[in-house]
């Protein structure tokens, strides 16, 4: 049986972090919020818009967003039915409604200039681990290990042997750290490139090895690539489900320029329990609000 690394110390060898941060170099995609001189506003709207979201849908919205609110305190002034109406189709509504929260604690706190530390961003509400260090790296460009899905898939094939990443684990820091070049500015870069391989390379499914920078370093492609040995995974749905009722709930809403009542809510999904379940969803999650004689609205 072919013997697999299993742990940081048994890594590809030294200098493979400034070999995919060489290849990003040529091979990265020109995003708007990697460009110099965007600031960390800038940054922490991407990150959160593209937390489950594809790059080409979010895009467009970024872009309007920081005409609007160029800073936390315009977007922090701004009513949430505004704000989810400005939304539009990106999903997951309330990551705008959370995003505003964070403008607002950083007006509030910060003199309207994102804090820069790890520790303070991860207290502005509905900021997590992830999203912190990626302002801090992204934005502010400090040495920081930046793990999502794809990097946890590029260290399960590269250092491990591994087809598939699996869930978040205490040692994900480790193996980042063991191949992030010394060099600190390389290093920022590093965080970014190995996201980016493994966005456009060593994605889920059928990766890309013959593009791969690294491919003759792969744990997992000198392994002969097997397949993978856990359960498999789950692909979402979206047609049919909690989700896609809600948009549609919303989007009639978006679209009204008055409260609406009940029956103008009816077109939009014709399965009145699930519609009425989503309805009292979205009320529980302050999305919408219903007026004293009993219409629905955008939160006002």
């Amino acid at each position: 049986m072919t013997s697999l690394p299993t742990s940081p110390a048994q890594a590809p060898g030294p200098g493979t972090g400034d070999v995919i941060v060489d290849w990003f170099a040529t091979a990265a995609r020109d995003l708007p919020w990697r460009r110099p001189r965007v600031d960390a506003w800038a940054v922490l709207v991407s990150e959160v818009m593209l937390q489950q979201t594809p790059v080409a849908r979010v895009e467009p919205v970024w872009r309007d967003w920081l005409a609007r609110w160029p800073t936390p305190s315009s977007l922090a002034a701004a009513t949430p039915a505004e704000v989810i109406r400005a939304w539009g189709k990106l999903g997951y509504p309330r990551r705008a409604l959370r995003l505003r929260d964070a403008a607002t604690a950083i007006a509030e706190r910060h003199g309207d200039v994102v804090p820069a530390s790890v520790p303070e961003l991860e207290a502005l509400p509905g900021i997590g681990t992830y999203t912190a260090r990626a302002v801090a790296c992204f934005g502010y460009g400090q040495r920081q290990p930046v793990v999502d899905t794809n990097v946890r898939r590029v260290v399960a094939r590269l250092v491990h042997g591994r087809a598939e990443g699996g869930n978040a684990r205490a040692s994900d820091l480790a193996d980042i750290a063991a191949l992030t070049p010394e060099d600190d500015d390389r290093a920022v870069r590093f965080s970014v490139a190995i996201m980016e391989l493994g966005a456009l390379v060593c994605v889920a499914g059928t990766p890309r090895c013959g593009a791969c920078p690294v491919r003759d370093r792969c744990a997992w492609r000198l392994a002969g690539s097997p397949a993978h040995a856990g359960p498999a995974r789950r692909v979402q749905k979206f047609a049919g489900t909690d989700r896609q009722v809600r948009g549609r709930l919303l989007d009639v809403l978006r679209a009204a320029h008055e409260p609406v009542d009940a029956a103008a809510l009816e077109p939009a999904w014709d399965d009145a329990v699930q519609r009425s379940r989503c309805l009292d969803s979205l009320l529980t999650d302050g999305l919408v609000e219903q007026t004293e004689d009993g219409l629905f609205r955008l939160p006002a």
